[in-house]
């Protein structure tokens, strides 16, 4: 059954063979089989350190308010907590492509722009993590191995540590958006919409 001509066709009805069905834009990466392990790891790992950041940062208001005797470690083990699950958090945002990024003038590039304009990108972002993140973070970290620290069981490398484990993850990451971008499958830009975010 056609419809007569400037009249609307009824809703749920196909569209007309002259014009071509235009597939809906991703919403994000693929998940793959072989990130399914750690993102399991690191999301139940966030969770475990955001859930002891919580408690930690109860315990210092109650003991300095209720108390009136300040805890004197319970400050100094949420900031070591706070910067490891935020280093955590930065690596699973990275491999579910939910960092911040200004895309809007690549996705209305063509495909071939966009692939280019993604591996000078990843390329970029693998330079800083390889160099700053991982090398300058693993050298800071073993500088400060032996400084102990006045109120926790942990010297202060424990601490710095966290930004070349988060450098070899925020790497693995990468490399492996880097192969997908080369693959003869690429599609095109891949966002997360604002409302869906990192799922935990």
């Amino acid at each position: 059954m056609t419809s007569t001509p400037g009249t609307p066709p009824s809703p749920g009805a196909p569209p007309p063979p002259d014009e071509p069905v235009r597939p809906a834009p991703a919403a994000g990466p693929p998940s793959s089989p072989y990130t399914a392990v750690l993102d399991t790891f690191l999301r139940a790992v966030c969770v475990t350190l955001f859930a002891l950041l919580v408690v930690l940062v109860t315990w210092q208001v109650l003991t300095r308010l209720v108390l009136s005797e300040p805890s004197v470690w319970t400050e100094e083990a949420a900031r070591y907590v706070f910067i490891w699950l935020s280093l955590i958090g930065i690596s699973i945002a990275t491999g579910e492509k939910a960092d911040v990024a200004i895309d809007y003038f690549v996705q209305k590039a063509p495909l071939a722009a966009q692939r280019v304009l993604e591996i000078v990108a990843y390329l970029a972002t693998l330079s800083f993590a390889l160099l700053v993140m991982v090398w300058g973070g693993w050298a800071n970290a073993m500088q400060n191995w032996n400084q102990a620290n006045p109120v926790l069981p942990v010297s202060a490398g424990v601490l710095y540590l966290a930004v070349p484990v988060a450098g070899v993850l925020v790497t693995f990451y990468l490399l492996l958006h880097l192969v997908q971008t080369l693959s003869p499958r690429y599609a095109g830009v891949q966002t997360i919409a604002p409302e869906d975010g990192v799922e935990l």
